[in-house]
């Protein structure tokens, strides 16, 4: 199957003349060069693919890119060279109404502005995009009743922004977004404005949501916790470059340079590494009676591989073995490196 988005040789550079010093660098971008030169790199060089369904996390620290590559995939910007496929077409060879049509019809956005309409209810502000759309007035309400249920704000149709928590309008935001069905959704620091509890919550409301919907999303944070919490795959940006674009579980156990390294050293692994990531092959001589299954945070099954002398079978869903895990291997990962 075909990604949904690809992404290939991406560049994104401010400046008068970055067409023409992208063009003599030959691709190879020195972003020192090119500030000296009066041009700031935003996207330095992004190749990658974003399969149906899955949720990929752009993560990295201010200034990193990481807003300026969502922005320039959902083309809110101009990239500077590069192609850009979504369901195999270039977007970046689209007029303008071609762009209009895609994003009414195939894309969903959310940003850390929730960008509310202040004299509009909830259900205006979820039924308004469907309206512009062209959808009938009892058509559109009828399906902001739906997206109001799906994100937990039943009973409060008819309140205005300003009578709702950050955490009510984050999600108004949400529905509003959902409300015109898109296949692709971008998500840009949406959580960051609020505070860590309501964070939690809203991020777990997202998983549930994501679990129901199976959306093809990128999501954007700083947050490293976030990233673990959320994605598939994680990409992290530093300067422009993604430095490292993988599995959360392979990010911690094996970080590609010293900056990926420094996000992940105070991650507590426990917390975030499955068995599957650790399990070895099959063995033999694992004990028949004890079983951990291979989704198994570690911290929620740890207790009864450490309390085991023996090697434990590790099970999937259906109940077959699929590898093995040595508690010794366990206490290599916690606390050996």
């Amino acid at each position: 199957m075909s990604p949904t988005i690809s992404c290939s040789s991406v560049y994104k550079i401010f400046g008068n003349n970055a067409q023409t010093l992208l063009s003599e660098s030959g691709g190879n971008v020195d972003a020192k060069k090119f500030q000296e030169a009066g041009c700031i790199v935003g996207v330095n060089n992004a190749s990658f693919d974003v399969n149906q369904g899955e949720m990929l996390v752009v993560m990295g620290l201010s200034g990193s890119g990481k807003s300026t590559l969502l922005r320039c995939i959902s083309r809110l910007t101009d990239a500077t060279s590069g192609k850009i496929l979504i369901d195999g077409e270039d977007i970046c060879l689209m007029n303008n109404k071609q762009l209009i049509e895609l994003r009414r019809e195939k894309m969903g956005m959310v940003f850390q502005n929730f960008a509310l309409l202040p004299h509009k209810t909830v259900l205006e502000n979820i039924a308004f995009p469907l309206q512009v759309k062209g959808v009938t007035t009892e058509n559109s309400i009828y399906k902001a009743l739906e997206m109001v249920e799906l994100v937990g704000l039943k009973g409060r149709e008819n309140y205005f922004p300003r009578e709702l928590s950050g955490g009510q309008q984050q999600r108004v935001g949400i529905a509003r977004s959902l409300a015109v069905e898109p296949d692709i959704w971008f998500l840009d620091e949406p959580f960051s404005a609020l505070d860590p509890l309501i964070r939690k919550e809203m991020q777990d409301e997202f998983l549930r949501l994501q679990s129901v919907l199976n959306k093809t999303i990128m999501f954007v944070t700083h947050d490293f916790d976030e990233a673990l919490r959320l994605a598939d795959r994680i990409a992290i940006m530093k300067d422009g470059i993604i430095e490292q674009l993988d599995k959360p579980d392979n990010i911690v156990l094996n970080p590609a340079t010293d900056y990926v390294r420094k996000f992940t050293e105070d991650v507590p692994r426990e917390k975030v590494l499955k068995i599957e990531s650790i399990m070895d092959a099959s063995d033999p001589h694992a004990s028949g009676e004890i079983t951990v299954k291979k989704d198994d945070i570690i911290e929620t099954v740890a207790e009864k591989i450490l309390n085991s002398k023996e090697i434990i079978k590790v099970v999937d869903d259906k109940n077959s073995v699929v590898g093995s895990i040595n508690p010794s291997k366990v206490i290599k990962v916690l606390f050996g490196g």
